[in-house]
């Protein structure tokens, strides 16, 4: 199992467009993929669970993913992160 903790950078917050971009990334991965906001803990691949979860602008996001190419699934939504969803 891998954690990484990631900031949502881009200012619009995890709204629909960027949760889209993370349910099509982890839809790539075997791994079972989670995000933790606080308490909260959802699935990675539903679109409605990261909608909920209300990441909005420097919110802190834990990644967690347990499987086979679960190294690769973090780096790769990392990255999402990292490039503000290529919004800005």
């Amino acid at each position: 199992m891998i954690e990484k903790i990631v900031i949502v950078s881009n200012r619009a917050g995890v709204h629909a467009r960027p949760s889209a971009l993370l349910v099509q990334t982890t839809k790539n991965y075997k791994s079972e993929i989670f995000f933790e906001k606080g308490s909260d803990r959802i699935n990675a691949k539903s679109i409605m669970g990261i909608i909920t979860l209300g990441a909005a602008y420097n919110t802190q996001l834990k990644i967690i993913a347990d499987g086979e190419d679960e190294a690769a699934a973090v780096d790769a939504l990392v990255k999402l992160f990292e490039t503000k969803f290529e919004e800005e």
